[in-house]
């Protein structure tokens, strides 16, 4: 594969992961797993003002991580796609896996 090619790929996929690096913005997501939402429902549901929700959609949205749809004074947001929530599930995994090594050394260093 090309090297210039390689290096858009590696920066599309750091900018992912840039969105993904604020934990509001993976509450969102998940919330959006469970369906469409507009703002001030997502607000309500990740416990942030509604200009703060607003920036961290927008965010995602330049991202492509989500979507939204005007229906009259409401935008709907859903997620773009649905492997970006199983993704952060995989992750989640690694963190479990992390703590529980964490918890065993711990353990092996207090007895």
């Amino acid at each position: 594969m090309n090297s210039q090619l390689l290096v858009e790929i590696d920066l599309l996929h750091a900018e992912i992961c840039d969105a993904l690096a604020d934990p509001k913005r993976i509450a969102i997501l998940y919330a959006l797993r469970e369906g469409t939402a507009t703002v001030n429902q997502l607000s309500e549901l990740v416990d942030l003002p509604q200009a703060a929700t607003s920036r961290h959609l927008k965010v995602l949205r330049e991202r492509r991580l989500v979507r939204g749809r005007r229906a009259g004074m409401n935008v709907h947001y859903t997620l773009n796609n649905p492997k970006v929530t199983e993704a952060l599930d995989l992750l989640r995994q690694v963190v479990n896996e992390n703590l529980v090594y964490d918890a065993k050394l711990a353990q092996a260093l207090g007895a």
